[in-house]
């Protein structure tokens, strides 16, 4: 099998057989036979399920992963990779504003080394309250993780398979796979792709994800450098937090010693011994990571799967 492609969808029913047709025209105009469609259906109420099953009847390289009810992109995305067949893995959005026609593009950018190529929808044909938020987050995740990416959370990505299969998905993270494999030596790159507007459904776009975003992203830092060895997080700030409340109290048994009066009183006191605590509870958490780390399963599955059309 030569190329993977996943499409999650929700409630797309009148878009998906227009991709599905101008997908397969695609990849025949660029001469690949070897190819796999894979609909993601996460828990769609329209009547998607009923246009999936038509295609995958019509067509064994289409097949379906239905969820019994909405788990999100990142479950779509995971239950997918897990059941990837080909050596070259597309992500995409089944609403029509990725243009296939930009399949051969990404494949010349990985055959160039990389491992990884992320689509920069540009120009953007969206309104400007996604764009300017879009635009703003983004810049932050260029500071604060380095991956120099105009547009984190385009779906339209190709990737090795060997990235897929490393990557772990839960929550909100796909917006972060660039980061997550820059985070384990794989090479990123990026590359401009047509933007359509969307002729068909509704958007799925909610100003509530940028708050489970930042969370997410907050995640995304931890695990990158620390999620193997939480001890040397926590154990700094442990550190930190406990030399300081020594300092404070040294302080003051220096003034009790010295006779300038009684400390009992002091809200400084209250501080130090706070802080002392403080450091204290961080080793503690530190260690506790370390004990679940060793402990942890990698596959755990957030989602549960309707059926399976293959």
């Amino acid at each position: 099998m030569d190329i993977s492609l996943i499409i999650p969808v929700l409630n797309e029913r009148e878009n998906i057989a227009q991709l599905y047709a101008e997908l397969v025209g695609v990849l025949a105009d660029e001469g690949l036979a070897e190819y796999e469609i894979i609909f993601v259906d996460d828990g769609s109420t329209d009547g998607t399920g009923a246009v999936l099953e038509q295609l995958h009847a019509a067509d064994l390289r289409v097949r379906v992963i239905q969820f019994r009810r909405n788990f999100g992109k990142s479950a779509a995305l995971a239950a997918a990779f897990k059941r990837v067949r080909g050596e070259i893995v597309f992500t995409l959005d089944g609403d029509l504003q990725d243009n296939p026609s930009e399949i051969p593009h990404f494949l010349a950018r990985l055959e160039e080394g990389y491992d990884l190529v992320s689509g920069w929808k540009y120009p953007r044909l969206d309104p400007i309250t996604k764009t300017f938020p879009s635009w703003v987050w983004n810049r932050m995740m260029q500071l604060s993780t380095g991956v120099k990416l105009h547009d984190f959370n385009c779906s339209y990505k190709a990737y090795r398979r060997e990235v897929t299969q490393e990557i772990v998905l839960y929550g909100e993270l796909h917006r972060y796979v660039p980061i997550l494999a820059h985070h384990k030596g794989y090479r990123v790159a990026e590359i401009q792709v047509a933007h359509r507007p969307r002729l068909h459904g509704k958007s799925k776009f909610g100003m509530g994800r940028f708050a489970r975003g930042a969370f997410d992203l907050l995640t995304v830092l931890f695990l990158g450098q620390y999620r193997w060895r939480p001890l040397h997080l926590f154990g700094w700030l442990g550190a930190g937090a406990f030399a300081l409340g020594v300092l404070v109290n040294a302080y003051l048994a220096f003034l009790w010693f010295a006779g300038l009066g009684p400390i009992g009183n002091r809200p400084l006191l209250t501080l130090g011994v706070l802080l002392m605590t403080i450091g204290v509870q961080f080793f503690s958490i530190g260690l506790l990571a370390e004990m679940f780390v060793q402990t942890q399963a990698r596959d755990f599955v957030t989602y549960s799967i309707r059926r399976i059309l293959e």
